[in-house]
C-alpha cells in the first residue's frame, strides 16, 4: 500500500549516499533533499557522477552505502510514480513504428497489454492526450525516423508522461538540439512543473538556472545552490579551470 507523505516530506531523499565502479569512488556521501513541486537542476562535468546518481534515483542501481527513499518508498517500489526522459533514444531510429505507438510504449506496466503487440483503446487515448500536452498531437502517425532532434524529445517526454507519474526526471534533454528548440522544450517543462516534481540533468548551468529553483553541483560530491547563488566561482570549483564570457553575435 503506498504510502502517505506529509505535505513537507521531500519525494525524493538522498542520504549519505556513496558508490564506487571497482576501485573508483563516483559518489563520497551524497546528500539530497527535493519536495514536491521542485524544479532542481543537476549540474557538473563529464564523469562527475550524474548518471549515476540517476541510476540509484530510478532503481537501477543499490548504493555502496547511505539510503535512497522516493515517495518514502525504496526507488524500485516507486519506479511508476516516476517519468524518465534519457539522454538518446535507446531504439533505432529506422525502426518501422509510429509516433502514437512509441508514446503508447510508456503505458507497460500500468495494465497495457502491449507487451502482447495490442494496446487498448484507453492506452492510445491516453497517448494522444499526451502528445497534446506535449503540442506535438500533428505527429502521432509520422513514422518516429522522420522526426527531427526537438520532435523526438517531445515524444520522448509524451511517452514518460502517458504513465501519469508524480515525478519527471530527465537526462540532458535538449542535448544535440538547436537553442531555440531547447528554449521551447524548457518552457514547456516549466508548465509541467506546475503538476509535477521535476530533476533535470543539464551541462548548462547558466541556461537552466532562468527555469529552475535550486541547482545541485555533482562532482563526486555535491553541493546544493539556489539560482542566485550561482556565480562564476561557483562554476570554475565545479568544472575547474579558467572560465571566460564569450559574446557572441550573428551578423
Amino acid at each position: 500500500m503506498p504510502r502517505t507523505l506529509s505535505p513537507d516530506s521531500p519525494v525524493i531523499r538522498v542520504d549519505a549516499v556513496s558508490f564506487s565502479y571497482g576501485e573508483t569512488l563516483v559518489l563520497e556521501r551524497i546528500n539530497l533533499s527535493i519536495v514536491a513541486g521542485e524544479f532542481v537542476g543537476l549540474v557538473g562535468p563529464n564523469a562527475g557522477g550524474k548518471s549515476t546518481l540517476l541510476k540509484l534515483i530510478l532503481g537501477l542501481l543499490e548504493p555502496q552505502a547511505g539510503q535512497i527513499h522516493v515517495l518514502g518508498r525504496p526507488p524500485r517500489t516507486a519506479a511508476r510514480a516516476i517519468g524518465y526522459v534519457p539522454q538518446f533514444p535507446s531504439f533505432a531510429r529506422d525502426f518501422p513504428i509510429c509516433v502514437e505507438e512509441v508514446v503508447t510504449m510508456g503505458r507497460i506496466g500500468r495494465g497495457s497489454r502491449w507487451a502482447l503487440g495490442w494496446s487498448s483503446r484507453a492506452d492510445r487515448a491516453a497517448a494522444r492526450q499526451a502528445l497534446a500536452e506535449v503540442e506535438a498531437a500533428d505527429l502521432a502517425r509520422r513514422p518516429i525516423g522522420q522526426l527531427s532532434g526537438g520532435q523526438l524529445q517531445r515524444v520522448l517526454l509524451a511517452r514518460a508522461l502517458v504513465a501519469e507519474p508524480q515525478i519527471l526526471i530527465l537526462d540532458e534533454p535538449t542535448a544535440n538540439i538547436d537553442q531555440r528548440a531547447e528554449s521551447d522544450i524548457f518552457d514547456l517543462l516549466a508548465e509541467l512543473n506546475q503538476r509535477l516534481t521535476i530533476l533535470l540533468v543539464s551541462h548548462d548551468i547558466a541556461f537552466i538556472s532562468e527555469y529552475v529553483s535550486r541547482v545541485a553541483c555533482l562532482n563526486r560530491t555535491l553541493t546544493c545552490h539556489n539560482t542566485s547563488a550561482v556565480s562564476d566561482d561557483t562554476i570554475q570549483h565545479l568544472y575547474g579551470g579558467h572560465i571566460r564570457q564569450v559574446e557572441h553575435q550573428h551578423g
